[in-house]
């Protein structure tokens, strides 16, 4: 019976409520009292060249500054999304393609500077809406951790999952590969058996071969905090409504 419900309440949230979540998680942002402040000399790719300069994160969001020409700038609520590695920055904003094409335009950046990790995990917080990081915060506490295998078409990496009360993470053993997500970042999960584990975020799908069980609490656990989070928020809005 509550597995029944389970995929009765993943159904709903999926097609019902994504953007409330995305919403309070922008707001948060919006709130936020933490200072971040980082920059490193960077490389802005373009299809013929590229252009240096200095890349900037700061409290009002991205500011590329090149070395000749005019500086580039966007706001947090002005980053539609972004893939963040140790090196590279791939900032997706709500500007049109130039000549035409249709989507919004990419920005890649080519970064001389390690991004450290917790300098990640605020960017993303800021920009509230679901993006791919890949810096976990290795110090960052966690209730709960899994050794894990995701294959991949090149192979596959091996690393640990880590459950933590802001999301999870995996962090693998090469540094590639890794991934941090928030729990807005997550769209469902799934644990068909006690060896398996699937994170399925709005950017990207992760299939994992666990090395060991997971519990029926631990899934339970991510479970509420995955789709529960979300009826919390469907209810403050149908409570706002009347």
């Amino acid at each position: 019976m509550r597995r029944f419900i389970r995929i009765a309440f993943a159904v709903f949230l999926l097609w019902g409520i994504p953007g409330i979540v995305w919403a309070g998680q922008t707001q948060a942002a919006q709130n936020s009292s933490v200072t971040v402040q980082w920059q490193s000399p960077a490389r802005l790719h373009r299809l013929l060249g590229g252009t240096r300069g200095v890349l900037i994160i700061d409290d009002r969001g991205v500011d590329f500054r090149p070395y000749k020409g005019a500086p580039i700038r966007w706001s947090y609520e002005n980053i539609h999304s972004f893939h963040l590695t140790a090196r590279r920055l791939d900032l997706k904003s709500y500007q049109n393609r130039s000549w035409h094409f249709p989507g919004d335009r990419t920005f890649h950046f080519g970064l001389r500077n390690t991004v450290p990790p917790e300098v990640a995990a605020e960017f993303a917080r800021r920009v509230g809406k679901p993006a791919k990081n890949a810096l976990p915060e290795p110090q960052a506490s966690a209730f709960a951790t899994l050794p894990a295998r995701r294959r991949t078409f090149g192979g596959g990496t091996n690393g640990v999952l880590r459950f933590r009360d802001t999301g999870i993470d995996y962090m693998t053993t090469s540094g590639r590969g890794s991934r941090s997500w928030r729990w807005s970042d997550i769209q469902t999960i799934a644990n068909p058996d006690p060896y398996h584990f699937r994170v399925q975020g709005y950017r990207e799908t992760f299939e994992f071969e666990l090395k060991q069980p997971m519990s029926r609490e631990l899934f339970d656990r991510l479970w509420d905090a995955v789709y529960a989070r979300g009826l919390k928020g469907l209810a403050y809005s149908e409570g706002r409504r009347q």
